[in-house]
């Protein structure tokens, strides 16, 4: 296990593999890792001959500074979640100025309109920075293949876009959300809920599977509504946004199509703290 702290000599240690010709495995995280990030690193781990793992909060995909201060950043405990369990990974831990070099601001892409959606809708400027970020490690590290979860389903289909359109070559690579007991979607921030806080939070994933079982003979407006209705009778959760919507473009379902697949979306605030979730439908 080794951990670079700086790209010059990351790129430098890697430059052997890349002359070998063997397959690198990227995992993308802003550390704070829990067993959903380590289910990324397994797939990673057994699928190709190396696996790399970077931990970096990025700030240019924070459009709210009070979310980029409070981030967990638990890099030794990470580190050790790793070597625990995966004996022949690198970690790539870089600090802000040297992934920036003085300029910490983002590029502005375009995503063909699915930037504009759901997250983008609520959060002004976040895609840019995941694309910054996503392309200048891609440019370090020189993948083979990466992996990201589906609780960000949004940012995978962003990701996709942007290895796309710049002709990059890497196979990015979907999997499933990893979930906690009570089927809340595992994420960094579910370390900041309180026990009441969590148990409360088993709520999204309900509403989201019974929101699958009346995709079959409701239409997304009428789910809609009653989404909205039954997030009220909570005083502990406060809807954001939810919405149906086409996988492929991410534009609000008005009318159902058995050529479409859909997937519904769901972000909500519990004590302030922001959680995502969604669900395939179809």
């Amino acid at each position: 296990m080794i951990v670079f702290k700086e790209k010059a000599l990351l790129t430098e240690h890697l430059s052997v593999f890349w002359s070998q010709k063997k397959t690198l495995g990227f995992v993308p995280t802003m550390g704070a890792l829990h067993n959903g990030h380590l289910s990324l690193i397994e797939k990673s781990y057994t699928h190709n001959d190396y696996t790399i793992i970077s931990i970096f909060v990025n700030p240019t995909q924070f459009n709210n500074s009070e979310d980029l201060e409070k981030y967990p950043r638990t890099l030794d405990s990470d580190v050790e979640k790793i070597t625990s369990k995966f004996k022949n990974c690198i970690i790539f831990a870089p600090s802000v100025d040297d992934i920036y070099e003085g300029k910490t601001n983002s590029t502005h892409y375009d995503y063909d309109g699915i930037e504009n959606e759901m997250e983008g809708k609520h959060r002004p400027g976040h895609f840019d920075g995941v694309g910054t970020i996503v392309k200048k490690l891609f440019e370090i590290v020189k993948p083979n293949n990466a992996y990201f979860g589906e609780k960000d389903f949004q940012q995978l289909q962003i990701v996709k876009k942007l290895v796309q359109k710049n002709n990059l070559s890497v196979s990015i690579i979907g999997c499933d959300i990893y979930r906690e007991e009570n089927g809340l979607a595992m994420s960094s921030r579910n370390e900041r809920l309180s026990v009441l806080s969590r148990n409360h939070a088993a709520l999204i994933y309900k509403i989201l599977k019974q929101t699958k079982i009346m995709f079959g003979t409701k239409s997304a407006s009428e789910i809609t509504k009653w989404v909205e209705k039954e997030l009220k009778k909570d005083s502990l959760i406060t809807l954001e946004y939810f919405e149906i919507a086409d996988i492929e473009t991410l534009k609000g379902c008005l009318r159902k199509s058995k050529q479409k697949k859909y997937r519904a979306f769901i972000a909500v605030f519990i004590d302030n703290i922001r959680l995502i979730d969604n669900i395939s439908l179809n």
